[in-house]
């Protein structure tokens, strides 16, 4: 199996750009491992134009579709006044936002995450709660506990943090199994169990976990059960010459750090009704079968396997990576102001759906070889509808 060389860093994160343009697409076609064995992307038949993938009738009207645009201007003009650069993140915090899910960040510190983070929170009149994890800490810490009150002989609850709006998980990988455990219901089931009640979280819920890959000591590496639950995970990077010159900028105009609460004018309503939309996006049969033969290919099978594949990969992307595949094409779709979902707005994401869905053999990981260049032979070999 021919293996490329590794990529310099900042080469992880390529294929998404700002909304609008043309999704990059990282490395070239064809350049990840096995990739040399795989059709080149079309074969097989005519490709269909963009407009192919409309439905008969609007599903969305014009005036829900302006009012989706102007609030996702709304949040990405606070992140921007609060974050330099970083054009990927804000464009997977945003679609995570929009589709309901949560996202797992990863990078060396110093890149922006807490910032990230924070940012996405005041651009939403929302709650925002940061949970700097630890490993002593609890699940009552972060879910909320029962108060025995002497005067009255009774018990009271009190919610934990974790009952807001948007959550920060500050390096999750701090935490113990058991506050791992915990957060996971949390995130899937939208609800806590404190005292045998249950109390449901707000709407909407977003979790944003960060982690540090370089730090090893005193940390519990996150189960596969767990990162599948992550509907992104986004690997930041460091930032080119000129967005940090604009930081050091900043940082003597005394602009670097803005304020933490609510700024924009983004109701809650707003972001359901935004959640509403992305419900509304068409998606269409040809897109559907295109994305579940991407998923069966990353199993080892699929229309046109990869050769050698499962020498690569031990597990593939499950059920949920093709639910989060078509779920992250909606909220693409909809920021570039489309009611339907075309084969660009599945690849467009990629990277950040599937790098932390597919298992690697211990062959692939000591060959150095990355998630990414796993995720490129496969859609190289997919032929797009």
């Amino acid at each position: 199996m021919s293996i490329p060389p590794n990529q310099p860093p900042g080469a992880q994160s390529a294929p998404q750009g700002p909304p609008g343009a043309p999704a990059a697409q990282g490395p070239a076609q064809g350049q990840g491992p096995m990739a040399s064995h795989g059709p080149a992307q079309g074969q097989g038949g005519p490709q269909r134009r963009p407009g192919d993938f409309a439905p008969s009738a609007r599903a969305i009207s014009p005036g829900d579709l302006e009012r989706t645009g102007s609030i996702i201007g709304a949040i990405s003009q606070v992140f921007q006044s609060r974050v330099v650069g970083q054009e990927n993140l804000r464009l997977t915090l945003v679609a995570a936002l929009a589709a309901g899910g949560h996202v797992l960040l990863e990078s060396v510190p110093g890149l922006a995450k807490t910032t990230a983070a924070s940012a996405l929170a005041s651009s939403i009149t929302g709650s925002f709660a940061r949970i700097q994890c630890t490993p002593d800490l609890m699940p009552n810490d972060i879910l909320g506990t029962q108060i025995f009150n002497y005067g009255s002989g009774t018990f009271t609850t009190q919610l934990g943090p974790v009952h807001a709006n948007v959550v920060l998980l500050d390096e999750i990988n701090r935490s113990s199994a058991k506050t791992q455990s915990a957060m996971l219901e949390a995130m899937q089931e939208r609800q806590t169990s404190i005292g045998g009640e249950v109390y449901r979280l707000p709407e909407p819920f977003m979790v944003l976990a960060t982690q540090n890959p370089i730090e090893e000591e005193g940390t519990y590496v996150l189960p596969e059960a767990q990162m599948d639950r992550f509907l992104m995970k986004e690997i930041l990077t460091y930032p080119r010459p000129g967005e940090e010159h604009e930081i050091l900028d900043r940082s003597t105009a005394g602009s670097l750090t803005g304020p933490r609460q609510a700024v924009a004018n983004v109701s809650l309503e707003d972001v359901r009704f935004l959640q509403e939309m992305v419900d509304d996006v068409y998606v269409d049969p040809a897109v559907k079968r295109y994305i579940i033969d991407l998923v069966f290919t990353t199993r080892g099978s699929g229309p046109r396997p990869v050769p050698n594949l499962t020498q690569s990969v031990r597990v593939g992307a499950s059920p949920r990576g093709s639910l989060a595949l078509m779920r992250v094409g909606q909220a693409h779709a909809l920021l570039q102001g489309r009611d339907y979902v075309t084969p660009d707005d599945v690849r467009a994401m990629r990277y950040g759906v599937l790098r932390h869905r597919l298992v690697l053999t211990f062959d692939a990981l000591a060959s150095g070889i990355k998630p990414e260049q796993i995720i490129d032979a496969v859609f190289h070999a997919v032929p797009m509808p």
